[in-house]
């Protein structure tokens, strides 16, 4: 545990930490907002889950078959990642042969242990084949300019959530789309954001063995999946994502949302992108939850959290890797805002602009003063080849009441994937005091050696918390039937319910 003076955080972090204590400035000359109780069990997502759930979305379903990237029998993209309620949003698909196909919309919820709920079903449209795009030689931009092929008037009446447009071929194919409903007119206790520039940092759609591309990789001229030397700088949103249309990790953010609406919390959603297009007030909610792989930000994204906690208002990451990646969020050819996430990395960035090449977050400024370390307590600092256990310190603290667990104590295979953990040599969050809550050994996969784990919780002087679970595991350990751990149901659910504790 330790305890870090704001003359002593901005001594040792320098300019860079200049933004976080500014913040944190403005809200002590500013009063924080009061907090009133929390309104979990009494909210709409409450009453919402209390409708018939469905399972007829899964791919299997009704003799369904998996959609691929090679023929794509059926597959398709939304027009944005978030849409308010009484807006449209359209849905642009092919199919390998022209064809009429259905698009059902689901709600992602508990739903009595269904996980979904059907809110309605399009009637038979005509869905054509369209061409596959060809790679931007210098960017390596992949981006489809097929046509709405139905669109959906949001109706009045639906809650914010996560949204599938699952799309079903004539002939038994199926793939989906996710996107969001918004509701930024409501303040709800909480907030969960889907890191949708993550989920299309990763989509290497086409994944068809000569064509697809994503901030990673991409096909050599053999047909082989290459690295660095081929892979894209830039993506778009303009295209399906790969196979049968699940963003890559997206279930640890479908574990959550499950997890949280089946506890009646009172919740609501945004994409990453309403985070940077400056949607979402960071000082309307109680707290803010990250529920995913969310690596790839924008200034404007780690602004608007920044605000947040300047605010008053809670964080909550529960994965890793977060905030590693600083991006731009671009227009499309035609001028849609938020259509492509932009990241040069090790190559040179030809338009850094006043907010800085696109780079890791811990090398634009010197003395790493923009590390995400300023921001969330931790850090990325490796990948696992097997998941190893999470190791239990600081037991008395609240984090871990009615876990039963002691100093040493271990849950089994919970740090896997990618794992966070704190790095005395880079910058802290400003005038907080800091508990590591596990410290977990673990060897590096890439040969960097023996490297230790970290869960943190950062507390500043005005009570504001910010979480950092630190594994990919913890959000599946939520919900998803694979990876269900009580212990790290009720840990979480004392993180929510400390965070959702009314401010005088």
């Amino acid at each position: 545990m330790s305890k870090v003076s704001r003359r002593a955080a901005l001594g040792t972090i320098g300019v860079g930490a200049l933004a976080v204590a500014g913040y944190q400035l403005r809200g002590e000359a500013e009063s924080l907002p009061k907090r009133p109780a929390a309104s979990t069990g009494k909210n709409p997502v409450a009453r919402e889950n209390r409708s018939a759930g469905s399972q007829e979305w899964r791919i299997g379903q009704d003799g369904t078959r998996a959609a691929d990237d090679k023929d794509i029998q059926i597959q398709g993209y939304a027009s944005a990642t978030s849409v308010s309620r009484g807006e449209a949003i359209g849905f642009h698909l092919s199919a390998r042969r022209a064809q009429e196909c259905t698009v059902a919309i689901y709600r992602v919820g508990h739903y009595g242990g269904d996980g979904a709920r059907r809110l309605l079903t399009s009637d038979p449209v005509r869905v054509e084949p369209r061409n596959r795009p060809v790679p931007d030689p210098e960017t390596g931009l992949i981006a489809c300019d097929w046509p709405v092929t139905w669109t959906l008037d949001v109706p009045n009446a639906w809650i914010s959530g996560m949204y599938l447009a699952v799309f079903t071929s004539g002939d038994g194919f199926r793939s989906c789309t996710p996107f969001v409903v918004r509701e930024t007119e409501r303040r709800s206790d909480l907030l969960m954001v889907l890191p949708f520039t993550t989920y299309q940092a990763y989509n290497i759609w086409p994944f068809d063995g000569r064509t697809g591309k994503n901030l990673y990789k991409g096909y050599t001229d053999e047909g082989e999946i290459g690295g660095n030397e081929v892979r894209a700088f830039r993506v778009s949103f303009d295209r399906p994502y790969v196979n049968a249309g699940t963003p890559r990790w997206f279930e640890m953010d479908t574990a959550t949302a499950r997890w949280a609406e089946e506890a009646g919390y009172d919740i609501t959603y945004a994409s990453s992108v309403d985070l940077h297009e400056g949607r979402i007030d960071p000082g309307a909610y109680t707290a803010v939850i990250f529920s995913g792989h969310d690596e790839y930000w924008s200034k404007e994204m780690r602004d608007c959290a920044e605000d947040a906690v300047a605010a008053g208002t809670h964080l909550a990451f529960l994965a890793s890797n977060n905030i590693y990646f600083h991006i731009r969020v671009e227009p499309s050819a035609d001028g849609r805002d938020g259509r492509v996430v932009t990241c040069y990395k090790e190559a040179p960035d030809p338009e850094p602009g006043t907010a800085g090449p696109t780079d890791r977050w811990r090398k634009l400024a010197k003395k790493r003063r923009k590390a995400e370390q300023g921001l969330l307590g931790v850090q990325y600092n490796g990948i696992l080849a097997e998941p190893v256990p999470l190791v239990v310190q600081e037991s008395g603290h609240w984090f871990w009441k009615g876990t039963g667990l002691r100093d040493g104590d271990s849950i089994p295979d919970l740090v896997a994937v990618e794992a966070d953990g704190f790095d005395p040599s880079m910058p802290r969050p400003a005038d907080s005091k800091q508990t590591l809550l596990a410290a977990s050994p673990y060897t590096d996969s890439w040969g960097r050696g023996r490297r230790e784990h970290n869960a943190s919780v950062c507390e500043n002087t005005e009570g504001t918390l910010v979480f950092v679970a630190g594994t990919f595991h913890w959000p599946l350990a939520l919900n998803d039937p694979g990876h269900l751990n009580p212990l790290v149901q009720q840990a979480t659910r004392n993180l929510v319910e400390k965070m959702l504790e009314p401010r005088p």
